[in-house]
């Protein structure tokens, strides 16, 4: 019997100047399809207007100098990365990003900065569906101690990352197995569509926020941004070196 995870299903991430959606821009992004069809993928490199701090470089090895060389003009890049994601979500398409907050509202900032339309002004709506491993592992094993980046995930579903993470394309795949796996270990999830599940993790960030909020507000940090699969408001951040806005 086929189901939603028998595609297709369409995998994002990005590779930013910092961890602030709403200042920082984009420096790479990859869009991966995956289906009956087979996989397609698309990666853009973009020059993002402003210096790639060092120590993003040294998380995704792009540097100021090798964008400024070999990057697309951002604005030409946004419009096609927006495009590809706008059909999808037409589809009804599930797009699938690992803390995909952080990535479509980043782009939905980036688009609006070089005079594109929005993927929320083109739908006239919320996007939807979005289906984000990082909320679904919180709620599905909400009982696990330990960090939940990326890495951690490929490490607990048993994925095999193919290539060096936090490269935008290795992480979009490696999004996307993780997805598989968790489906693997909790079938139940293709018995609810994708826009029930969509509307589940919105649930799930509300109540993880509000509990990570307080845990926070003891130390004096700020609290998770609030909103998914958009952050609604900007929280303070220290800039690229602080990561209090990245998940664990």
């Amino acid at each position: 019997m086929t189901s939603w995870l028998d595609g297709p299903l369409l995998g994002f991430d990005t590779e930013t100047t910092g961890v602030n959606p709403f200042r920082d821009r984009i420096v790479s992004a990859a869009l991966i399809g995956r289906g009956p069809r087979g996989t397609a993928r698309r990666v853009w490199l973009l020059r993002p207007g402003i210096p790639i701090p060092e120590e993003a470089a040294a998380i995704h090895g792009i540097t100021t100098a090798h964008a400024a060389r070999h990057g697309m003009a951002p604005r030409e890049a946004l419009a096609q990365i927006g495009d590809e994601l706008l059909a999808a979500f037409r589809r009804r398409t599930p797009v699938v990003a690992y803390n995909a907050a952080f990535d479509l509202t980043i782009l939905e900032r980036e688009l609006e900065r070089h005079g594109l339309p929005t993927l929320t002004d083109e739908l006239g709506g919320p996007l939807v569906p979005v289906l984000d491993p990082l909320l679904l592992d919180r709620g599905l094993e909400s009982g696990r101690a330990g960090h939940r980046a990326l890495m951690n995930l490929c490490g607990y579903y048993g994925v095999q990352e193919n290539g060096r993470l936090h490269t935008a394309d290795v992480d979009a795949a490696a999004t996307l197995d993780i997805l598989a796996a968790q489906v693997r270990a909790h079938p139940e999830l293709t018995h609810r569509s994708p826009a029930t599940l969509h509307q589940w993790q919105a649930g799930q960030h509300r109540r993880w926020a509000s509990a990570e909020g307080e845990r926070r507000r003891g130390s004096g940090r700020p609290g998770p941004a609030p909103g998914w699969p958009l952050h609604t408001c900007e929280v303070a951040t220290g800039g690229a070196s602080d990561t209090s806005q990245l998940p664990a």
